[in-house]
């Protein structure tokens, strides 16, 4: 199926590739039909060949349509010609309607997704509302006479919105997109200077060593949790993770009924069981500070005659 087109590609004149392809003739439904089947059956190359070839001045012509993206024509038809390609291979003879009739939206589908990647080093839409966007906003610019106004007018941009159902931020940032061309970050900020314009860029993100601190710290601080709450009592500690500890704490209600005691006895324990566990944080970290505590010379051993003088 990809060799189908190889003898015709629109590369180099395209003239004459427009008057070659029209060399290839034209198919009755009968013929269509035919060989449509003889595609889907039997995988019949020649049959592929026939249907594409036969199609090719449709695909022109649908191209021909995108000129005004600034995209070779060649390039834009050879995109076409695989869409034409991708129809033939999904065609199904016995729904009733013609092979040009379904292929024209995989032509046109090839051929806009082409000039998506192709028009900006940045993605311009993802969505299908973004995508219909660019590809109708150049033509109800040149219906308004504002195809070189540059920032639309409000009331532009709200019939545009309007029209499109996008929002009208969308069409704002769209059109200011298609207005300006890309620039290379890595170029000189002046033609005398050394300096390049990604110098001037600030990354708002984290550091590696804010990143790497602020998980040690976090990785600490669960450590001292988990040590402190091992000096409380099962109750305490399932009272406190209930009311301290979850999205959703318990009531005081739900726990007083699972143990059997009143609310206010649940707050008593949950308030001994807070304070317990801040204690013993608390000495966790001052023993944590004492060990890192750098000693003075002498002190981590007995001094040479204490030790002979014990010995003897």
């Amino acid at each position: 199926m990809v060799s189908a087109v190889t003898n015709v590609a629109p590369e180099g004149n395209l003239t004459r590739y427009l008057q070659e392809i029209r060399k290839f003739p034209m198919l009755s439904p009968e013929e269509e039909l035919a060989l449509s089947k003889r595609w889907r059956d039997h995988q019949d190359m020649e049959a592929a060949h026939k249907l594409v070839t036969s199609h090719l001045r449709l695909v022109a012509k649908i191209a021909m349509g995108y000129r005004g993206y600034g995209l070779p024509v060649g390039e834009l038809i050879s995109e076409g010609n695989v869409g034409m390609m991708q129809a033939v291979k999904r065609f199904d003879p016995d729904r009733g309607f013609r092979l040009a009739t379904y292929a024209m939206w995989w032509i046109r589908a090839a051929i806009q997704e082409y000039i998506l990647h192709s028009w900006s080093l940045v993605k311009m839409g993802t969505t299908a509302a973004q995508k219909k966007l660019f590809f109708n906003l150049r033509r109800l610019k040149g219906q308004m006479q504002a195809i070189d106004d540059g920032d639309l007018k409000p009331e532009q941009v709200a019939k545009i919105a309007h029209v499109l159902a996008v929002p009208e931020q969308d069409v704002i940032s769209m059109n200011r997109r298609l207005s300006a061309p890309d620039h290379s970050l890595n170029a000189p900020v002046r033609a005398d200077s050394e300096g390049e314009w990604q110098d001037w860029l600030v990354d708002e993100s984290d550091s590696q060593e804010t990143a790497i601190a602020e998980h040690e710290e976090m990785s600490g601080r669960k450590a001292l949790l988990a040590g402190a709450l091992k000096t409380l009592n099962e109750r305490e500690r399932h009272i406190l993770i209930e009311r301290r500890l979850k999205d959703n704490p318990t009531t005081l209600e739900e726990l007083s009924q699972q143990y059997g005691i009143s609310r206010e006895r649940v707050r008593q324990i949950e308030v001994r069981a807070f304070e317990k566990l801040q204690k013993a944080m608390h000495t966790q970290v001052a023993e944590q500070r004492r060990a890192a505590r750098p000693q003075a010379p002498g002190s981590a051993a007995q001094p040479p005659q204490a030790a002979a003088h014990s010995g003897a």
